[in-house]
């Protein structure tokens, strides 16, 4: 590697980061998010391809994560029958992690699809040290709730 191609590299990180960043910007349950909230929310998070198909939670399976779809789109069901699409953006399976308990819906990916995963305990972390992602979750669940009674 020559001297100049050492130089961009760091300077490619840094842009990718920062694009990164701008993404989540755009997915609404980090909206209330500051920079450097967000960068905690990058931290914690992977990014994990699902292939078509694939179940991303099965209802009354312990769930330990949750997951916020970035690109691609899925299915929710809940007694086998189907109650929700979902696409960029959504979150998928954020009440497990809060109580430890089952999942209540199965969701599976129609096409493949980019999600980021976030473990109950970085989840729980997030809750306690970045306002704008607890804020945007209770406003998550209260619509949730509003909209299933």
């Amino acid at each position: 590697m020559d001297e100049q191609s050492a130089g961009v590299l760091p300077m490619l990180r840094l842009m990718a980061r920062d694009a990164w960043l701008d993404h989540l910007a755009q997915v609404p349950l980090f909206a209330e998010c500051d920079k450097r909230q967000l960068q905690q929310v990058a931290a914690a998070a992977v990014e994990v391809s699902i292939e078509a198909g694939k179940v991303l939670v099965r209802e009354g399976e312990p769930g330990h994560e949750c997951f916020v779809i970035v690109t691609g789109s899925a299915t929710v069901t809940r007694d086998g029958a189907t109650v929700a699409n979902l696409g960029p953006g959504a979150v998928v399976g954020e009440l497990a992690p809060l109580t430890g308990g089952v999942r209540t819906a199965t969701v599976t990916a129609d096409s493949a699809m980019e999600v980021l995963v976030i473990a109950q305990r970085e989840f729980n972390g997030l809750i306690e040290e970045v306002p704008g992602f607890a804020v945007q979750l209770l406003r998550n669940l209260a619509a949730r709730m509003t909209d299933e009674s």
